[in-house]
């Protein structure tokens, strides 16, 4: 499966990429109804760095362990889960300049167990989150 978006910012690159760089950030990115927290305190964005959270999806607790497998600031990173919900998860992120601002662009590779009954759900979920993260995001820079 795949989600594939893009959000321009009129805020130059460096500044976005700065505030994607920062892990914590990623909580405000995040819906509330799913209770993320990351675990690991600290967190310094490099290749290999492993990075742990807690959620609950639908009352459902979960962990998830992600590492930052590629690092190319201010151009680019790719996330991967390592442990957690899915089967694989793979999080491209990209930073391009554009018009002044900033051109966000987001891929997502993933596969869930039971793909054929449930993904149809999963797809919706991730979509929700990724629309809360363009909303957040917009209020953010805008």
């Amino acid at each position: 499966m795949r989600l594939t978006s893009e959000l321009w910012l009129p805020r130059p690159r460096d500044e976005v990429f700065r505030f994607f760089a920062n892990a914590a950030n990623l909580e405000a990115l995040t819906p509330p109804s799913l209770h993320f927290r990351i675990v690991t305190p600290d967190v310094t964005m490099r290749p290999g760095a492993l990075i742990d959270y807690r959620l609950r999806l639908h009352g459902i607790p979960f962990t998830w362990r992600s590492e930052i497998s590629l690092w190319e600031p201010p151009h680019r990173f790719v996330d991967e889960q390592r442990r957690g919900p899915y089967r694989r998860w793979v999080h491209t992120h990209t930073f391009e300049e554009e018009r002044g601002g900033t051109l966000v662009g987001d891929r997502v590779e993933f596969e869930v167990p039971f793909e054929r009954i449930v993904g149809w759900f999963v797809m919706r979920e991730v979509r929700k989150i990724f629309a809360f993260r363009r909303e957040a995001l917009l209020t953010r820079f805008a």
